[in-house]
This record gives C-alpha cells, sequence and structure tokens, in this order.
C-alpha cells in the first residue's frame, strides 16, 4: 500500500484583541511553538499557523490519517492554552469555540471546526486551503456548485475529458444529523435544491465521479446546534485539491471574483458579504465584518508541505490580488445597502435562524399581551 498523506485544518475561536477583530500575537505564538513541537516529535511533517478574524487556524500535514487523535489532542490542548492566555489577558470572548470540557478522541462536536482530507499524492498536488470568519458553515456551498459543477465557471467540465464523468457531493443535513450522496451533471437539480438551504444542508465532501477521486473537504460544524443558543458563528474551513484532471487552480478561485451573501455577520444574525482577503486584511471590523474569506495554496510533496531552501513552507497568499478588488468593492456596496435595512429582513436572517438568538426571549417577554385578532 503507498503510503498517504493527510492535511488537516482544524479552526478554534480562542480569543480576540478589541471585540470579534483578530487573533493577537500572544495566542498566535502558542500555536507555532506547540506546532513546532509536534514536528520536531515527529507527529506532524509540516505545519502552517494563522488566523482569519479572532479564529486561530492550524493547518498540519502529516501521515497519521484524518481522525487520527493525537492530532486532535495537539489541537485541542494547543486551544486549550490560548484560551487560558487569552482570559489571562482579559480578550474577548476567550476561548468561545470551545464548547466541551472532555477531549475523547476528537474536536467534532467540541466546537472547533475541521476540514480533513487523506490523500495518495500525484505526481504534483496543488492544494487550497480556505478559512471564513463571521459566517456559517454553509458558505461554501455555492463557490464548491461553482468549482465542481458549473461549466460556466469551470471550463475544464466541458474541455478536459478526466472530468467528463462529473462529480459526487456529499451532502449533510445539518439539522436531522444525516447525510446523502449526490452526481452530477445527473443530480445538478437537486443538488441546487439542497444546497440552496445554506442554513441546514451543507456539502461536506466531494469526489471525482469516475474514480472516487477525493477532491474536497469542508467542516460543518453547526456550533449552534451543538450549544443550544448562539455563542457564534460557525466560520467554517475547507481544504480543495486542484489541477491534474481536476478544476485548475484558477478555475478554484474564479467564484470569488465576485462577492456573494452568507448567514453570519453581526451577532451570528444578519446576511453579510463575502470579502474575500489577503492575511493581512483578514480583520473584521464593520459590523463585526464584513465576513472575511482567505485562500492559502501550497504543494504538498513527500507527506509535507514543499518547502523553501531554509526549510519554510511556500504559501501563496492567493486572495492577496488585485483581481478580487472587484469583490471586495462588491462587499463593500453590498455591506452599505444591507446596513441600510438595519434590523429588517431579509438584512436579518429569519425567525428559524433567530431562534438560537436573544429573539426568543423577547417574545417570552411579550407572550401574555398577544391577544387573538
Amino acid at each position: 500500500m503507498p503510503k498517504k498523506t493527510t492535511i488537516s485544518l482544524i479552526k478554534c475561536d480562542v480569543g480576540s484583541l478589541a471585540g470579534h477583530h483578530v487573533v493577537p500575537k500572544p495566542l498566535l505564538s502558542i500555536g507555532e511553538k506547540n506546532l513546532r513541537k509536534a514536528k520536531e516529535n515527529g507527529l506532524i511533517n509540516s505545519y502552517y499557523v494563522f488566523n482569519v478574524g479572532d479564529d486561530l487556524q492550524l493547518l498540519m500535514v502529516h501521515e497519521k490519517g484524518e481522525s487520527n487523535p493525537e492530532i486532535h489532542q495537539l489541537a485541542w490542548n494547543t486551544f486549550q492554552e490560548a484560551a487560558n492566555k487569552a482570559l489571562q489577558l482579559k480578550l474577548y470572548g476567550a476561548g468561545q469555540d470551545l464548547l466541551k470540557n472532555a477531549f475523547s478522541g476528537t474536536v467534532r462536536g467540541l466546537g472547533p471546526g475541521v476540514a480533513g482530507m487523506e490523500i495518495e499524492e500525484r505526481k504534483s498536488d496543488p492544494i487550497i486551503v480556505f478559512a471564513a470568519d463571521k459566517t456559517s458553515a454553509g458558505s461554501f456551498n455555492l463557490p464548491l456548485f461553482r468549482i465542481f459543477a458549473d461549466p460556466m465557471s469551470t471550463a475544464g467540465l466541458v474541455i478536459d475529458p478526466n472530468m467528463a464523468g462529473g462529480f459526487k457531493f456529499e451532502i449533510v443535513d445539518a439539522k436531522e444529523g444525516k447525510k446523502v450522496v449526490v452526481k452530477c451533471p445527473e443530480e445538478m437539480y437537486e443538488l441546487i435544491a439542497l444546497i440552496g438551504t445554506v442554513e441546514r444542508y451543507i456539502i461536506s465532501r466531494v469526489w471525482r465521479a469516475r474514480d472516487d477521486l477525493i477532491c474536497a473537504s469542508g467542516s460543518v460544524t453547526r456550533l449552534s446546534l451543538i450549544a443550544g443558543k448562539y455563542v457564534g458563528k460557525d466560520d467554517p474551513v475547507m481544504i480543495v485539491r486542484a489541477q491534474h484532471g481536476l478544476p485548475a487552480v484558477g478555475e478554484v478561485l474564479a467564484p470569488f471574483m465576485h462577492s456573494y451573501l452568507v448567514a453570519g455577520w453581526m451577532r451570528g444574525s444578519h446576511w453579510g458579504p463575502v470579502m474575500p482577503v489577503g492575511l493581512k486584511d483578514a480583520r473584521c471590523t464593520l459590523f463585526d465584518g464584513p465576513p472575511r474569506m482567505v485562500a492559502l495554496g501550497f504543494q504538498v510533496s513527500n507527506g509535507a508541505i514543499a518547502s523553501d531552501d531554509d526549510g519554510k513552507p511556500m504559501i501563496a497568499d492567493l486572495f492577496a490580488d488585485p483581481a478580487f478588488e472587484l469583490a471586495r468593492k462588491e462587499a463593500s456596496q453590498y455591506a452599505a445597502m444591507l446596513r441600510r435595512m438595519g434590523e429588517f429582513e431579509p438584512a436579518r436572517l429569519s425567525v428559524e435562524s433567530m431562534e438560537y438568538t436573544t429573539l426568543p426571549q423577547v417574545i417570552e417577554k411579550l407572550k401574555e399581551r398577544f391577544k387573538p385578532i
């Protein structure tokens, strides 16, 4: 059996400077310290620590498999240590995503978001990891559809014979705890019918249909469903594999040329426009946003992130490009338009989504004053 390589991206809101704004350096340093030690001890082969808004992101490449308890324990311990440091500094939202205390071999269901992908390395394996802040788990539904099912976006679906058989999508029903697999192009309409309901039906994985080659994997954590109340947005992460019979890197990025609306933003209660940004601009300010998204590209090489001559991982900050200025301008325009609406739908989320916020308390306070018509 050929050796397999695993890419793991695990994130957590452990605390932020000046509101839900940005992960400060002391917390990033804890992530760097712990992952450096794990590499020295042979647990992981390479890593990259970064943040998107107030979420600490741990990117790890190793050979332990997707749900390895040691990898998840490493992430859990790192988040706990960072949250404790945040408490000492009286940072905002310290340990916000750490919803449960009992670690049982995986961080899934405990609050942190997880995306994992185990692959057999090809001759060249370009990987893109996406991470978002101030939005919900279904915010990748639209771009994943555009990347793997929409020939108007991905030219390879038309002109690359290796993609002619289409792709399979695993969709999770976050409310019922079930999943289903549909195949495109044959079941494209069924796919759209489901994933258009972005707060319930979430794309979790994508495979190439002809050989079940894994192409994409995303987090599907719904924090409100775990906690039973609003405790912060899900802030999802996603891993996408590209080139050589898969969508090209440029095709993977093409859906982000324009902004689009996602659920989340201020207090997790509003529709907001996605703003694709480079790492230096991955800070959420205006109305706790607009929702930010970053895309980092790298090559997997012999079980690790390909590194430079100094041994540092080579990471491409893909959205730090003037090509995405149009999307950023659109996001600012959409943000201004939505905020002019204040607390009126559709700027604010539907009542079904608001059931995890403080809105039920308002209704409870007034319920005795409601009279039959």
